[in-house]
């Protein structure tokens, strides 16, 4: 097993470098440049000149990117050009607002989506099936800013019952978790019932059955502990594109996470912190999907087996 794990965190190593250039060779297509935004359109261009000379902004995309692994290798992801101040400082001070929305939204999801595909599958063609999917189809349809937008309107300008921007309470992640959640609980219903489904005409249910198995035993032992596998790597990818994707949310929201440091870094064409920001992502995606199949080892026999050999 501890094999695996190192095999899985040595593959960070090209996954970074890639990363690092292509954010680099994004940043440098880019228009604008940082000293003009950072002193305006009316700053003498010798000052503008000098500043982007300071930044390395006109150095060659090669050269920008040894320097970049070779400070990294150091320690020293760099200062950020708005605030001057290590990059890595300002992503771990926000990440707890990510974190705290992408967690509350993978377990939201998991509550309303898992049972509900449960339900449905058990129940097939049924009413209460009908209801199910159908509800699914339009929250997965449904844009997660334009859900949000209507929260807002309902939730806290005409019922006020809940904040509608800030992290100052419980109550300001209402919203923006459900926003989150709905879409994907849809997403998660639908594939659970589709796996229960093709797991219910397994041999082993129909023998287990046959024996006087009861109902209940044979959905929670035998069909859904099967059934579980693909949805957990759903909910695993969706934790990590939480992590980094939820800038249209922190935005309606108004939450001061990494997705909107990230939004106005880009503006600004601040090179350090949106590499570093994305590097952060990066790896917490890469940790995220190897504790997927960690879990996947302890849920199915035959890859705890491989895993161990």
């Amino acid at each position: 097993m501890y094999r695996y794990v190192i095999k899985r965190l040595l593959l960070l190593i090209p996954i970074l470098l890639g990363v690092i250039f292509i954010i680099l060779f994004i940043m440098s297509f880019t228009p604008g440049d940082p000293a003009s935004l950072l002193l305006g359109q009316d700053a003498p261009e010798e000052a503008i000149v000098q500043l982007n000379t300071e930044f390395g902004y006109y150095d060659p995309l090669q050269v920008k990117y040894v320097k970049y692994i070779y400070n990294a290798l150091h320690g020293d992801f760099g200062l950020s050009y708005r605030t001057q101040k290590p990059v890595f400082g300002e992503i771990i001070k926000r990440f707890p607002v990510t974190l705290k929305l992408a967690f509350c939204s993978v377990i939201l999801t998991a509550l309303m989506g898992i049972p509900l595909g449960i339900i449905s599958a058990v129940k097939k063609y049924k009413p209460i099936d009908m209801v199910c999917t159908s509800c699914a189809m339009v929250f997965a349809s449904l844009p997660r800013f334009w859900l949000g937008l209507l929260l807002i309107l309902f939730f806290s300008v005409k019922l006020k019952l809940f904040p509608s921007n800030g992290v100052g309470s419980w109550r300001h992640f209402v919203l923006p978790v459900f926003t989150l959640a709905a879409p994907t609980a849809a997403n998660i219903l639908r594939l659970t019932r589709s796996t229960m489904l093709e797991t219910i005409r397994q041999d082993y249910v129909r023998t287990a059955r046959a024996k006087g198995a009861s109902e209940r035993r044979i959905i929670f032992k035998h069909e859904l502990k099967n059934a579980l596998l693909p949805v957990i790597t759903a909910l695993g990818v969706e934790f990590g594109m939480l992590l980094g994707g939820a800038i249209l949310i922190e935005t309606v929201f108004s939450m001061s996470g990494i997705s909107t440091l990230m939004i106005t870094s880009i503006r600004m064409k601040d090179t350090p912190q949106v590499t570093a920001s994305i590097i952060f992502f990066a790896v917490l995606v890469c940790i995220t999907m190897l504790v997927v199949d960690m879990i996947y080892a302890f849920i199915d026999p035959r890859i705890r087996s491989k895993y161990i050999k």
